[in-house]
């Protein structure tokens, strides 16, 4: 539920923030599933959290173009096991591609990143003059 203190046109940023047809998904024939991903507003900050236990904080590419938001990643494996007689080997890919058409109001040159227990953390700040204000009090003369 977005609080009530968020302005009209914060309302319709964070519509197109969540919109389904902004998110697009691409990954490989080889993956079945694209990470699950929470997206939260806050007064000075867009936040999302990816889901992505497994990988390694050099296994993401974050990239900004214009004002879309590209977290994708590229991971592969190989594990060889031998014994008396027989030889195996299993290969694992992993990839995935998630892109987020961010509001006109996000300050891009502040976009940091952490990977923590399984989750990468993305932090989307706002620009100065999109957060909100304080009511102001005007003295009567």
């Amino acid at each position: 539920m977005i609080p009530t203190r968020f302005s009209t046109q914060d309302l319709s940023l964070m519509d197109r923030f969540f919109n389904a047809d902004k998110f697009h998904r691409d990954f490989s024939e080889t993956n079945s599933s694209s990470p699950l991903v929470n997206i939260k507003q806050a007064e000075d900050k867009y936040s999302v959290e990816m889901s992505v236990p497994g990988f390694d904080k050099n296994d993401f590419n974050i990239e900004l173009n214009e004002n879309e938001l590209i977290i994708s990643s590229e991971k592969e494996e190989n594990k060889e096991q031998e014994g008396e007689k027989y030889t195996r080997k299993e290969f694992s890919y992993q990839s995935f591609r998630r892109s987020f058409t961010l509001p006109e109001t996000v300050d891009g040159d502040k976009i940091s990143a952490q990977y923590k227990d399984g989750v990468l953390y993305v932090d989307i700040p706002k620009r100065e003059e999109a957060k909100p204000k304080l009511p102001k009090q005007i003295a009567v003369k």
